[in-house]
């Protein structure tokens, strides 16, 4: 049974992982590197993933499929590296570029809309 603490501490660490990767991708790796456990990287992804849910929902429909395209093709990457802490941080970065894409494409679709 997952303990509503490990979904709070992957949330937390997922906008953690968020807030560093612009500013220092050093940073942001490091957050990762100091995760060995698996369900703690896991975790971490899961909160990714529903923030990028989150995010494409506000979408335009033809950028909305595209990007539930790229979290099934992010969903591979995971599955490939699900014993793996160094894949499942490859993952994690990408999953975090991933958000950072959907909020510059929401801010594009918001300025073009109003």
């Amino acid at each position: 049974m997952t303990a509503p603490d490990d979904l709070t501490a992957g949330r937390a660490r997922a906008d953690e992982l968020l807030r560093r990767l612009p500013d220092d991708e050093a940073a942001a790796a490091a957050l990762l590197e100091e995760l060995t456990d698996v369900r703690d990287l896991a975790f971490l992804g899961a909160g990714l993933t529903a923030i990028a849910r989150a995010e494409g929902r506000g979408l335009p429909p033809a950028q909305r499929a595209q990007a539930a395209t790229r979290q099934v093709h992010l969903g591979v990457l995971r599955d490939r590296s699900r014993t793996d802490p160094a894949g499942l941080r490859v993952w994690l970065l990408r999953a975090a570029a991933e958000v950072q894409l959907l909020r510059q494409l929401r801010a594009a679709a918001d300025r073009i809309a109003g």
